[in-house]
């Protein structure tokens, strides 16, 4: 009896480790608070601003401002909240200002429709 128990106890903890394997693979994730991040990959000094790819790695993101004086980064966040139907107020860089792996902050949807929304501009 003591091993079926135990049998299942590890059953459920492989299951929570792919369950999150799975969640770590997407560029977009859930906080504790609510809120949504974004992994981006950014390309500052492109002629447009748009979203190129959605990958394991991040969202590639295309910006259409050079990389100095905080200029990509100020157009970053302009993008993604017209982008995603948001204040500019909603979208806010949480890490990597100086770097082109960034976090984006994004209040006010669900992950699900960011996604949705994302995806429907890489196609």
């Amino acid at each position: 009896m003591g091993k079926s128990s135990k049998a299942k106890g590890s059953k459920g903890k492989d299951t929570q480790a792919d369950a999150g394997k799975a969640a770590s693979d997407s560029p977009i994730s859930t906080d504790k608070s609510g809120n949504v991040l974004l992994k981006i990959v950014a390309k500052p000094g492109a002629k447009e601003s748009k979203v190129t790819d959605i990958s394991s790695e991040g969202i590639g993101v295309q910006i259409g401002a050079p990389p100095m004086d905080g200029e990509a980064n100020a157009e970053l966040v302009k993008f993604l909240a017209s982008t995603l139907g948001v204040r500019k107020s909603d979208v806010s860089l949480e890490r990597g200002s100086k770097s082109r792996q960034k976090t984006v902050c994004v209040t006010g949807l669900q992950a699900e429709d960011i996604e949705s929304k994302l995806r429907d501009l890489c196609s």
